[in-house]
Order: C-alpha cells, then sequence, then structure tokens
C-alpha cells in the first residue's frame, strides 16, 4: 500500500527466555524509554498465549491496561485479514494509554491505533494487518518497549503524528518497512524516531523512511539484522514529503549525521 492509501538489534544485548511468556531484563535505553523495563525480543522466539479472545468492535484503552498475554484477534467487520485501507484498529489508546503483555492474532485489521502520547509494552503481533500500529497526535511521545511484529505486507509501525517515536528490544520479521514517517498526511510534522537494540529479520526492505523537508530524524543504534548477508535492506530511506496525497518521491539513503544518524557500527549482520 501507499502512503497515500494510508493517509494511512553491537546487536541486542540481552537476550530473553520466555515462561509463559514473560520474564524480564534492565533495558540498556533508559533515556529513550522512560525507565521502563522489559525483556529483549528476540526473534526466533515468541510467546505461547494464554487463551484467546476474538474482537468485533475497536477497544478503546486508558490508563493501563495488561492483556495478560492473551490473543487478540478480529472478527465480523475487524475480520477481512486483508489489506484494505481505512480499517479500524483492534485496540485504540487514548492520550497517555498503556497497552502491555498482549499477542495480536490474525486476523489484525488495523493493529493499534494511538490518538496520542503511548507505551505499547511487551505487545507481539503474530501476523500484521494493514499496520501494526499508527501514532497520531502533535508533539506527543510514543514508547514501543520490547515485542515484535512479523509478516507485514506493507508497514508495521506508521507515524502519521508529530513528535517523537522510541522503539527498544523489539523483533521485526518479514516486512516492506520497519518503520515510515508519513510522507503524505494531509497535516505534516517534524517527526523524530529513535530504533534502539532492536533485531531485523529477512525479508524485509526499509527499516527506517523519513521525510527530510519535514526536518525527520532517524536515529539507529545496537541494530542486529538477520539473513541479509548481500545487505539489501535499507536501514534509512529519505523521502520529500509532501501534504498533497502524491506518492514521496526518494531522497536518497545512508547515514547523513543530520536525517539518519547511524553509522557502520551500529548495525551488526547475523
Amino acid at each position: 500500500m501507499t502512503d497515500q492509501q494510508h493517509g494511512k538489534q553491537l546487536g541486542i544485548r540481552k537476550r530473553r527466555m520466555i515462561a509463559g511468556g514473560l520474564g524480564a531484563v534492565a533495558l540498556t535505553v533508559g533515556a529513550l524509554t522512560s525507565g521502563l523495563t522489559l525483556p529483549s525480543a528476540m526473534a526466533a522466539t515468541w510467546p505461547s498465549a494464554n487463551g484467546s479472545e476474538a474482537v468485533g468492535a475497536t477497544k478503546p484503552i486508558s490508563g493501563t491496561v495488561d492483556g495478560g498475554m492473551k490473543r487478540y484477534y478480529g472478527t465480523g467487520d475487524l475480520g477481512s485479514g486483508g489489506q484494505d485501507e481505512n480499517q479500524e484498529p483492534l485496540f485504540k489508546l487514548a492520550d497517555g494509554a498503556t497497552l502491555k503483555n498482549v499477542i495480536i492474532g490474525a486476523p489484525a485489521s488495523d493493529g493499534i491505533h494511538c490518538s496520542g502520547s503511548c507505551t505499547l509494552q511487551n505487545v507481539w503481533w503474530e501476523d500484521v494487518g494493514e499496520d501494526a500500529a499508527t501514532f497520531r497526535g502533535t508533539g506527543k511521545t510514543f514508547n514501543v518497549v520490547g515485542g515484535g511484529a512479523r509478516k507485514a505486507e506493507d508497514k508495521i509501525f506508521q507515524f502519521n503524528g508529530g513528535g517523537t517515536l522510541n522503539i527498544s528490544n523489539f523483533a521485526g520479521q518479514d516486512f516492506k518497512t520497519f518503520v515510515r514517517s508519513c510522507g503524505n498526511c494531509s497535516s505534516q510534522y517534524k517527526r523524530t524516531i529513535n530504533v534502539t537494540n532492536t533485531e531485523i529479520t529477512a525479508p524485509g526492505g526499509v527499516i527506517g523512511g523519513i521525510n527530510t523537508n519535514y526536518g525527520d530524524s532517524l536515529t539507529l543504534r545496537g541494530i542486529t539484522i538477520v539473513g541479509d548477508s548481500s545487505k539489501k535492506i535499507v536501514p534509512c530511506q529519505k523521502y520529500i514529503g509532501n501534504s498533497t496525497g502524491a506518492e514521496p518521491t526518494k531522497n536518497g539513503s545512508g547515514p547523513d549525521s543530520t536525517y539518519c544518524k547511524y553509522a557502520a557500527s551500529d548495525l551488526t549482520y547475523r
């Protein structure tokens, strides 16, 4: 799908053994994650669900909700399992909300929407639907801490709002774009994306896509890329974004210290 249509892991230092889907190690990126602690994601190890629940209408989330490692999947209007645009999410988080210890199964519809600042803690997507999570709001901070997502035909994380998105100790597998700053939303903002201690497993296209003309930046630290010995996955793809709905044009790739903030030492190939 295009941005117009959406409108819409140096390496992982600490590995985790999953016991009932849970475990804990201290994060090495407390400055980016507000002191949260959570297990490091391991691409080859995914948690088992503690029961399942069908979701036929979007669940609103406020405050902190612990899913107890239950699997949630779409049914009815949320159960097509396709890539159709403008699908509703399984969960919609209010500004300041935290959703943790959740497995999102298939069909996943449009995953999770954050209306403002939010934290997704130890959330796992077994088969990404339209997108895994979409972040909205202006001048907000969004934290994705631990967890993983796989089988994304297009994007895993879609950043439509403005502010800062921090992703740490995460596992991303089989995707087109891991995280994308919206290229042609009707309202555009400067967006800052930080990806830390994250494992990326091929096949994949782009880790981060950003818009240089809006002052976006992508910082990569401690990224392990698995199964990509030919280095086909692009760490940072730059675009010229717009607010007209037109398909954004590419504007180069690679580290430049301003927009794509990483060095070769930040990427480990395995």
